[in-house]
């Protein structure tokens, strides 16, 4: 039963909504905690950092953890400062759409959502993807004849993430409340199993002779390109891990005290991974036996975990881990599903009035189902070339950032359209905002750049050539049909803006 504040607050946030143009569809019983948790979990510090940490390693060496993790970091905190203070103003499911539509009109909202759409699409693969390379590992350690490499692996991994991605389309289909339950233990669990790795491998594990100078030393690069460029290219073990923190305003509709709420999930999220997450590395690059030998095993992590360990307690530490990504995937799945919902809402997407329906418990079904097979679609060209991974990680980097940044860019060059809300950053909100693009244009032409030399058709990074294919089906799509019928978020369709008064609490 809900208090008399808190049910207060829920009328106000619904009042909020209205004046926005939308009623109350979903249910609003999302806290603080419970909101914060789904952007810390699909961050995850024990997802992107492990599945991503044998390609850190070969990309830039140990400096990929040492100082590409904290210089991502910051850079990240400003988009997350920027994002934060927008959430504040307008506090709806449609996040990031919405808001470029308010800033920069119906257009800039359409491919603002659509961006967002194949990023989060992008990075649900890219974990449960990564997940299914880590659960074929464990298998094999245990039965060796199941198949970890070639065709035959390939085909294994695809098997094992198609049933992941369905377990977490059946868990999103029970409805918020089981969500909220899971990210909330998910954030313990990421916590405690972060601290217990690194005790682990700090207390019981030896350590690399001279462990400091191996963690802090020079780049070593097996990309075949310069030192310097191998790191550049290492910073993507710690742009892809820390993205996702949009999801806390994604959830903006189902949670309690929607203008300050999700504000703090996003901001606090992208600190605590960040400080978490740096622990976890360095206590990782510390435990490593042998770099040559860990980048040559089959799942580096696993063989840090049991060459350091024993079998038994490396095995242990590993499934901790998995238990951290299947956490991860499911939060995952839950932001992509509100925020295709919204869009649909909106007449933004094909199949609309599909796509919008709710089930008995105001569940966006459709929306998951379709979350699901778009990722295990973009997973199957792992059939024929080895560079996927790399390749959907950075599409999925690149797609989100461009959703989280185009709102920022609209806020500098239409100050005037802006109104903030209870949560914002006063005098310092453009010189964050320019930081924030700054950041974003510099990430996007780097990860589209080639991952390792010399290039052949098997290892090309094919993320520009996708980015430009979507580009090539958007802009005529926008431009022969979509400007005509489509108008944008409620509020622009009826004509009406937002204006100051005691329902925005400005």
């Amino acid at each position: 039963m809900k208090s008399k504040v808190s049910q207060e607050v829920i009328e106000h946030d619904e009042l909020v909504l209205k004046r926005f143009g939308y009623f109350q569809e979903l249910y609003r019983t999302m806290g603080g905690f419970s909101n914060f948790a789904i952007s810390f979990t699909i961050i995850s510090i024990l997802s992107g950092p492990l599945t991503l940490f044998g390609f850190g390693l070969s990309a830039s060496g140990p400096s990929s953890a040492a100082y590409g993790w904290p210089i991502v970091t910051i850079f990240v905190m400003f988009v997350a400062l920027n994002m934060a203070e927008t959430a504040s103003a307008y506090p709806t499911t449609g996040g990031l759409y919405f808001w470029s539509s308010m800033l920069g009109g119906a257009g800039w909202g359409w491919f603002t959502g659509w961006f967002n759409l194949i990023g989060q699409v992008a990075i649900t693969a890219g974990i449960d993807y990564g997940l299914a390379i880590f659960v074929d590992a464990l298998i094999n350690q245990y039965a060796p004849s199941f198949p970890v490499s070639g065709q035959s692996g390939t085909l294994a991994i695809l098997g094992i993430y198609a049933v992941l991605l369905l377990a977490h389309a059946l868990l999103n289909i029970k409805g918020v409340r089981l969500v909220s339950l899971l990210n909330d233990v998910s954030v313990w669990w990421h916590v405690g199993g972060a601290l217990l790795i690194v005790g682990a491998l700090v207390f019981l594990a030896p350590h690399h002779p001279h462990v400091w100078s191996f963690i802090f030393s020079d780049v070593k690069t097996q990309t075949g390109f310069s030192p310097w460029y191998g790191f550049l290219i290492g910073l993507l073990l710690a742009s892809y891990t820390i993205t996702g923190f949009d999801a806390s305003a994604h959830m903006s509709e189902e949670t309690i005290g929607a203008s300050n709420t999700p504000s703090w999930g996003i901001v606090l999220s992208v600190a605590i991974s960040g400080i978490v997450g740096y622990i976890l590395l360095l206590g990782m690059v510390a435990a490593i036996p042998s770099l040559p030998k860990t980048l040559a095993a089959a799942n580096p992590v696993l063989y840090v975990f049991t060459e350091r360990l024993g079998s038994a307690g490396g095995t242990l530490l590993f499934i901790i881990a998995l238990v951290a990504m299947f956490f991860c995937g499911m939060s995952s799945v839950t932001a992509n599903s509100r925020m295709i919902y919204a869009f649909a809402r909106d007449h933004g997407l094909p199949a609309s009035d599909t796509l919008k329906k709710l089930n008995k418990i105001r569940s966006p079904y459709h929306a998951i189902w379709l979350s699901v097979v778009l990722a295990f679609l973009l997973a199957v060209p792992a059939l024929w070339s080895s560079v996927v991974y790399s390749a959907v990680t950075s599409i999925g980097v690149i797609g989100l950032f461009i959703s989280y940044v185009a709102p920022a860019f609209l806020k500098l060059i239409y100050p005037h359209r802006f109104t903030p809300g209870p949560w914002n950053l006063g005098r310092f909100s453009r010189p964050i905002g320019i930081l924030a693009v700054a950041w974003v244009v510099f990430i996007c032409i780097l990860f589209s750049l080639p991952v390792v030399r010399p290039i052949t058709l098997g290892n090309f990074n094919y993320t520009p050539v996708v980015l430009l294919i979507v580009l090539a089906i958007l802009v005529p799509w926008y431009l022969l049909k979509v400007r005509y019928h489509f108008k944008g978020p409620a509020i622009l369709q009826h004509g009406e803006f937002p204006v100051e008064d005691e329902v925005t609490g400005n």
